[in-house]
């Protein structure tokens, strides 16, 4: 005996399930979606950050690629509306720089003076930030000292400076016979030493701000965690601090090359444009030096390009250690 399946009967779908169904949507039109692709999915926000990017176009990209045209190219300032011929010397300008003896020492310069300052830098505001963030007497006295000279005029500053290490001034004055002869300022060996104390003392403030900020976001468990080991404050800095502020140690670290790449103010005023003998001089005075007093711009421009590619080449390298790292 044969027996067949009944089969549920067929159903239409109801009123309610045809008004829930979606109607088949229209293939999006090209121009709109090209439109998402360049303006993103809340053009607003390219509104907002378009003053900004056009900030950074008119006052660094557009410099920057004229400096590289310059650099390719024999340039010299003219008076306005005097046309003169600019032939392309390729690198020729850039075999000048790296043969300069001038160039040379300015570079020996921030060597000495990033030698110096980085490790002053991360190492005291570090130090004084984890003081400063510690339950002291007037701590919020002490963070405004530490802050004041940051935001104080640089030539206010120099001028204190100047006061104070001349060869009559306080630090003489206490050292004796110790004080070097010539004085600091003038003298070749501690000139380029005495310009990098300055800047980190300058800078201080700064800096202890980031890593006030960055001890924020540390755990105070950890802390009395090391102190119930019976750690002491020095331990605790090792062990728990230092690993917790990484992210801000390499960002000081390096916010600080830069500093010393783009030193200009400090040598200009406080060793009178790089002296004595040139032992002051940093590659962005050179640049001044060259391409406004001498008129020299496609030399400076070289330099310029030059310098750019060599922090470019540091913040790379700094990059690759901390992604190795971590």
């Amino acid at each position: 005996m044969k027996v067949e399946a009944e089969l549920p009967p067929r159903t239409r779908p109801s009123v309610v399930e045809l008004e829930a169904e979606p109607p088949p949507s229209a293939p999006e039109p090209l121009v709109k979606r090209l439109g998402r692709v360049v303006l993103g999915r809340q053009p607003i926000g390219l509104a907002f950050g378009a003053p900004y990017a056009l900030f950074i176009a008119v006052l660094f990209a557009y410099p920057l690629g004229l400096s590289v045209w310059i650099s390719f190219h024999s340039y010299f300032f003219t008076a306005p509306g005097v046309s003169v011929a600019r032939p392309f010397v390729g690198f020729a300008n850039y075999r000048a720089v790296l043969s300069d003896p001038a160039v040379r020492q300015s570079l020996l310069n921030i060597l000495i003076f990033l030698v110096i300052n980085v490790p002053l830098t991360v190492g005291l505001s570090m130090l004084l930030a984890s003081a400063l963030n510690s339950l002291i007497p007037f701590r919020a006295f002490f963070r405004a000292c530490f802050y004041v000279p940051y935001v104080t005029a640089s030539v206010a500053m120099v001028a204190v400076w100047l006061f104070m290490f001349n060869s009559t001034g306080v630090v003489n004055a206490v050292l004796g016979p110790l004080a070097p002869v010539p004085s600091w300022l003038v003298n070749q060996g501690w000139a380029m030493p005495s310009v990098a104390v300055y800047v980190t003392w300058k800078q201080l403030g700064f800096f202890i701000l980031l890593y006030l900020a960055a001890l924020q976001n540390v755990p105070k468990e950890l802390y009395e965690a090391a102190s119930m080991d019976g750690a002491s404050w020095w331990h605790r800095l090792w062990a728990v601090t230092v690993p917790g502020v990484r992210t801000v140690t390499t960002l000081i670290t390096l916010l600080a090359i830069i500093v010393g790449a783009n030193l200009f103010t400090e040598p200009y005023l406080l060793t009178a444009g790089g002296g004595p003998s040139g032992k002051s001089a940093s590659p962005v005075l050179l640049m001044y030096q060259t391409g406004i007093e001498q008129n020299h711009p496609d030399f400076a421009s070289a330099l310029g390009v030059l310098l750019v590619l060599g922090v470019l080449v540091v913040v790379a390298a700094q990059r690759l250690l901390q992604r190795h790292q971590a």
